[in-house]
């Protein structure tokens, strides 16, 4: 244990754990033994962290978390698995994150997320950089989450489905198919999306000229009459940039196929007024 850490009487941290510098560690905390705590954690009260759990520096993990349980998985069969958490996350009060399912494999999260209270990371799902996850989220295992993306609250994702970079579900939604980059999800649908972020593509640095090309790949997509892949040749042949780039790459390579549409609303001519 390195100094100038500062660890409640009442905490339990077990031989074995490395904490780094200064971290704090708050009353009936657990840590376990095979734990590695970055420099600056704060660990807050009745947290647990289990096994095999490594956070990067900076993490804040609030009252009652309980990080790298086993899996709830009925294959679970025991064995070294871990869960690996990126420098500068918040994690909130009530938040599950389960570790992988199989010997060696490994739930992800990236830096600077944050999970919002009573949200629930399944096994050896994946989350990029800047993920933010509303109160009572729920990923089941193997869910893949872009960079930037932000799920609402009480958002279903079901297992092996991917969420884009900068996509964004609407409260209460639920997804079975992928959700592809820089789109919204209509709130309290399931499997559909609405539009595009434009709010959050800008704030990613998204140039005027991606965001606009988004916006017409979304049109082609989805109000053209054009089945997904003649969409795609079309957008393809048609537009040009990086944002482009992704974007077809993620939905040619789905496995579970994308969200489809809802007409209900004007989204584009939400997008003019956000200064698309």
């Amino acid at each position: 244990m390195n100094s100038g850490c500062r660890i409640d009487p009442r905490a339990a941290v077990e031989e074995g754990a490395v904490l780094g510098g200064n971290v704090t560690v708050g009353p009936f905390a657990w840590i376990a033994a095979d734990t590695e705590i970055g420099e600056g954690c704060v660990i807050g009260p009745h947290a647990v962290i289990h096994r095999h759990t490594v956070l990067g520096p900076g993490c804040r993990v609030h009252a009652g978390a309980v990080i790298g349980d086993v899996p709830q998985d009925l294959g679970f069969e025991g064995g070294t698995s871990f869960v690996r958490i990126g420098k500068g996350c918040v994690i909130r009060e009530g938040v599950t994150i389960h570790r992988g399912t199989r010997e060696g494999s490994a739930t992800e999260i990236g830096e600077e997320c944050f999970l919002m209270a009573n949200s629930h990371v399944g096994h050896n799902a994946k989350l990029g950089s800047r993920v933010i996850l509303a109160n009572g989220v729920l990923l089941a295992g193997h869910v893949h989450v872009g960079d930037r993306a932000f799920i609402s609250g009480n958002c279903l994702v079901h297992q092996f489905v991917r969420i884009g970079r900068c996509a964004m579900m609407g409260g209460g939604s639920g997804v079975s198919k992928d959700v592809p980059p820089f789109f919204t999800v209509r709130p309290l649908a399931v499997n559909r999306v609405a539009g595009v972020n434009v709010v959050g593509m800008r704030r990613a640095g998204v140039s005027p000229e991606g965001r606009s090309a988004v916006r017409l790949a979304f049109k082609k997509l989805y109000r053209s009459g054009l089945n997904v892949s003649q969409a795609l040749a079309e957008i393809r042949d048609g537009l040009r940039g990086p944002e482009i780039d992704e974007l077809c790459e993620f939905i040619a390579s789905s496995q579970r196929g994308i969200c489809g549409f809802d007409a209900r609303g004007d989204s584009d001519s939400e997008a003019d007024r956000a200064g698309g």
